[in-house]
């Protein structure tokens, strides 16, 4: 692990920082945070290099201010990651690499959740100039244009559109900008659709094997098998509920999952996406970031060659990233998609939309017009109030 730190795929420390202080840094040192299982110092006695940060934004958001939690998430990463010396934010594999041999810790910004984008293109696209590299179609909740795995919301709900022409266009843009797709937490029908329409590698950030523990979260055999078709990428998660689909795990538990997955698709399909402070338990002898090399020690035992072991710690991370970029750069002449979705798929009431004036009316200031009967309505309203004031004039 000196010699290949890791590039972790998922961490949920911003959330943390905004359930404890508010996105108050000033009031915490990230060195050393006894509450959480992620800090400064234990990242560096985990050998982690690169961590995945996610933007995460409550499903309940969905409608109302989701943007501007997102924007106040990512915030509060960038400011993390540039006032802490030991941090340093990345935006491409040729930084990633070049911080590889410093003692810095690199910072990649992911969006978790399509619904933070409000189905705006444009939007997307502002995003990835604040330095989101990386996206998750959905979280817990449908989208209007993409299906999650849970059924916690019972919202958006479609029968065999599991991605919309609007959420293939979401792919379309994110391939056109150099984005990561990001497929955890999405259905398997959608997960299935992303992985077809993509020009790019895709990848499940922090998502664990089906056939070892049969949680919804987990992704099949024959989806893995897709996954490996593009040259994507599993980055196994350490929740113990998604490793041995009980409360309680142990790292034999978790190395389970690895062998699955190599026997079945290769080690240079899969990476480590721990999701610690996204999740309330893990496995014996994993419970904080500082824990990472004794998943390692148990993979050397189980006859994981190094070479398999770098690959999985960070070089297949950096060759989807970079297959991402090259799409980026094939696709360098695409104009920015304007597909914009329509009103009947959002369904949201407080999306204003602009109308110009039209016969039946005007329009009020939520930009819808005011109908010919309301009209009339106020009319003789105004004359009743004006016959009033005269008569009582006389």
């Amino acid at each position: 692990m000196s010699k290949y730190p890791l590039i972790d795929g998922h961490n949920d420390l911003a959330l943390q920082l905004r359930k404890l202080h508010n996105n108050r840094l000033s009031k915490m040192d990230l060195h050393n945070v006894s509450k959480l299982a992620t800090d400064i110092n234990r990242l560096q006695a985990g050998q982690v290099q690169t961590q995945m940060f996610a933007v995460y934004v409550m499903c309940g958001a969905q409608e109302k201010d989701a943007v501007r939690l997102a924007l106040e998430q990512i915030d509060v990463v960038r400011r993390m990651c540039t006032e802490y010396q030991e941090f340093e934010l990345v935006t491409s594999t040729q930084e990633l690499k070049n911080y590889e041999s410093s003692r810095k810790i690199a910072c990649l910004i992911s969006l978790e959740g399509g619904h933070a984008i409000d189905s705006s293109l444009p939007a997307l696209r502002m995003f990835y100039q604040l330095g989101v590299r990386s996206m998750a179609l959905t979280h817990t909740c449908n989208t209007p244009w993409a299906e999650s795995s849970s059924k916690l919301y019972n919202i958006y709900q479609r029968q065999n559109d599991s991605l919309t022409n609007f959420g293939k266009a979401v792919v379309e843009e994110m391939n056109r900008l150099g984005m990561i797709v990001d497929l955890s937490h999405t259905s398997w029908e959608t997960a299935w659709a992303a992985l077809k329409h993509s020009k790019a590698p895709v990848i499940f950030s922090h998502s664990s094997s089906f056939s070892i523990c049969n949680h919804e979260r987990n992704v099949p055999d024959w989806l893995l098998q897709e996954l490996k078709k593009k040259q994507g990428l599993i980055m196994v998660n350490l929740h113990s509920k998604f490793i041995s689909c009980r409360e309680e795990a142990n790292v034999s538990h978790v190395a389970d999952h690895f062998d699955h997955i190599k026997r079945l698709i290769g080690a240079e399909s899969i990476g480590i996406g721990g999701d610690y402070e996204g999740a309330v338990s893990f496995p014996r002898g994993l419970e904080d970031v500082s824990k990472y090399p004794a998943l390692i020690l148990e993979l050397l035992r189980r006859n994981w060659t190094d070479n398999e072991l770098a690959d999985v710690l960070r070089r297949n991370f950096l060759r989807v990233f970079e297959g991402v970029e090259m799409v980026r750069d094939q696709l360098n002449r695409t104009r920015p998609s304007e597909i914009q979705i329509s009103l009947e798929e959002v369904q949201n009431q407080c999306r204003l939309v602009l109308r110009p004036p039209d016969k039946r009316g005007q329009v009020d200031r939520s930009g819808t017009s005011r109908p010919r009967q309301e009209t009339k309505l106020l009319l003789i309203l105004s004359i009743v109030l004006l016959l009033s004031s005269l008569l009582m004039f006389e």
